[in-house]
């Protein structure tokens, strides 16, 4: 009887999950993405710039390229700031690997993470296990085919050059194995690896969803667009090798604005008074002045507040009232993604990278002696502060028993309801947290 196969991102994670799926099912890993786009060019299908035409008209190069009647590229185009994807390389070994799994399995599922770069990751492995081409296609020109077939010249020299090296390496990215039949490749997805979500998981398999991989395109495309026009500034001021994208970007203006309200901000003096009182028995406590003579005060300077201090230093102290309350203090909601980041830098130092790498590791999956590997968090890149209905319900029943005490309802955040109030008023009657 064949196997399943299963595909992953990680091998940690395909050894967590290869132990809770069982004898039926075969889990390799991607390591990551497939495809993406050209190194060498944008790869992005840009409307043409006329103001490039107007340079250069007097000087003319000995050997000019010929004319191509390229139909040019205008806003209305259909395909317009359409992607060129091709394989990465490196990546031939573990398409073969993979199609070579995929080719005597019953069915094929893409258990990438549940988020826009999981399902884009999903969405390319079944392009790549599914049909024959080789994704090497031109990039969406921009009027830089003869920039194009030079850079292909080149490496063809080199090959040559360099003889049996560039063979080997090229005969290692070649995709040898057949495709197979996209009928068999579903799509799964889970929050929390346990063998309860991940059997639930199994049981309502479906496709990748095309909105989820247009999202991340439209994300990696704006990457690309706006760190071809800020990376050579970049190089130029401040150090070659650095790089810029949509998020430095934004980053970079709000801590500019910052800097401009900080430069524009004319400093005010004031002054607070403080006495410390001893009421006969410790402890001495402080207190802070806040009215004189019945009046809210504002002191503007030193010689305003010694002469409130000599005006009140001899005076006789009482208290004029006590006033007891019961405050109630609730445990913090879950992580969400930013909220652990803030944690972690705030306790322990952790930079955003490491924080989330040490998460990434929680999530997959560690080694606990005699139980193996086992994950130990939810997936953590999430907005949500959901806690399933199953992990409430063991947590409260653990609670009741140690404090003995009436078992307590579920929890709700004030952030949860009202982003279910906005989508749907019957959602949010029933959300729980």
């Amino acid at each position: 009887m064949a196997r399943s196969l299963v595909i992953v991102e990680s091998p940690a994670k395909a050894k967590t999950i290869n132990k809770y799926l069982g004898k039926g099912y075969t889990v390799k890993a991607s390591i990551g993405h497939v495809m993406d786009l050209p190194k060498k060019t944008i790869g992005i299908r840009l409307p043409d710039d006329d103001s490039k035409k107007k340079k250069r008209k007097g000087k003319r190069s000995k050997a000019a390229p010929e004319k191509t009647n390229r139909k040019p590229i205008t806003l209305d185009d259909a395909k317009i700031f359409e992607p060129t994807l091709q394989i990465i390389s490196g990546k031939g070994k573990v398409i073969n690997d993979l199609r070579k799994s995929a080719s005597t399995a019953d069915a094929v599922y893409l258990a990438g993470d549940p988020d826009r770069e999981g399902e884009a990751i999903s969405a390319h492995l079944a392009m790549v296990l599914s049909k024959p081409t080789k994704y090497e296609e031109e990039a969406a020109s921009n009027g830089n085919k003869a920039a194009e077939a030079k850079e292909k010249e080149e490496a063809e020299a080199k090959t040559d050059s360099k003889g049996k090296s560039k063979a080997g390496k090229k005969n290692r990215d070649e995709i040898s194995i057949p495709p197979i039949d996209p009928k068999k490749i579903f799509r799964v997805t889970f929050n929390e690896i346990t063998p309860k979500a991940i059997r639930a998981a199994f049981e309502k398999p479906r496709q990748v969803d095309s909105n989820l991989v247009d999202a991340q395109q439209a994300r990696r495309v704006l990457d690309r667009i706006v760190g071809y026009k800020i990376s050579p500034l970049l190089w130029d001021k401040v150090r070659r090798g650095l790089s810029a994208g949509r998020v430095q970007t934004v980053a970079l203006r709000l801590i500019v604005e910052r800097e401009q309200l900080i430069r524009a901000f004319v400093p005010q003096e004031y002054w607070t008074i403080h006495a410390m009182l001893d009421a006969g028995e410790p402890p001495i406590f402080e207190a802070k002045l806040s009215k004189y003579k019945g009046e809210d005060i504002e002191v503007g300077n030193q010689e305003a507040a010694d002469k409130i201090v000599s005006a009140v230093s001899k005076a006789k102290w009482q208290v004029a009232s006590v006033t007891q309350k019961e405050k109630r203090r609730n445990p913090p909601p879950p992580f969400t993604t930013s909220k652990l980041q803030q944690a972690a830098y705030n306790r322990l130092r952790y930079t955003a990278k490491r924080t989330m790498g040490l998460a990434q590791r929680l999530y997959e999956g560690v080694e606990l002696g005699e139980e193996g590997s086992v994950a130990l968090i939810t997936y953590m890149r999430t907005d949500s502060v959901h806690v399933c209905r199953k992990n409430r319900t063991t947590t409260n029943r653990r609670k009741t028993r140690r404090k003995r005490t009436k078992r307590c309802g579920p929890r709700t955040f004030r952030a949860l309801r009202k982003m279910c109030a906005s989508i749907c008023p019957t959602i949010s009657s029933n959300c729980t947290s």
